[in-house]
């Protein structure tokens, strides 16, 4: 049996020595346990010009930032083996000047939020495609933001958004959380009831 990793996958799921970094390249770390996922996102962002590196749990992504620090990272918020932001916080401990972007679902705002103040510079919904990730790496270096998404989220969305994000906020307590939105209690259940409006 080989050490060799499955044809599909980056070569990064190997076990041994990491090659070196190209002395002119963008260096760029993808954490992600959805595979077919990440091979996808690391082929696409290769051919934008980044070296990409990846890592599918928490542990392999801290050992990384650690190891050869960065220059871009995009760490998923939900790993198999943790929470992405340990990720972050280790990415930002390795190297302070370091753009870092969190992937998350859309039921995770709340905790994405918390990944920008530990140090990401955005997150982004996903599935994000590699244009999106491009354009919020590169937020702040000479250009301006990235441009609105094609499909934001709808009014009602961001509401829904809101509600389930103080709902969690408050151990998901309907009496506390319907104190807080300054709402109806049986109003509040019928819309945690429903599933969450479409973008």
């Amino acid at each position: 049996m080989t050490d060799t990793p499955p044809p599909d996958l980056p070569a990064d799921f190997a076990d041994g020595d990491l090659p070196p970094l190209s002395p002119d390249a963008r260096a760029l770390l993808l954490v992600d346990d959805d595979l077919p996922l990440l091979t996808r996102l690391a082929r696409a962002m290769e051919k934008r010009g980044f070296e990409v590196r990846t890592a599918s749990t928490v542990a392999e992504g801290i050992r990384l930032a650690q190891e050869a620090p960065p220059d871009y990272a995009v760490v998923d918020l939900r790993l198999t083996d943790g929470n992405g932001l340990d990720v972050v916080a280790a990415l930002r401990e390795a190297r302070e000047d370091m753009r870092i972007v969190m992937l998350t679902g859309y039921g995770n705002i709340a905790t994405a939020v918390a990944a920008v103040k530990a140090g990401a510079v955005d997150y982004l919904p996903k599935p994000a495609d590699a244009d999106a990730i491009e354009a919020a790496l590169r937020v702040g270096e000479g250009s301006s933001l990235p441009p609105p998404p094609e499909l934001p989220m709808s009014a009602e969305r961001v509401r829904w958004e809101h509600i389930q994000r103080v709902f969690e906020q408050c151990d998901r307590n309907v009496s506390e959380t319907a104190r807080r939105l300054r709402m109806h209690r049986r109003t509040l259940q019928r819309i945690l009831a429903k599933h969450a409006p479409r973008s």
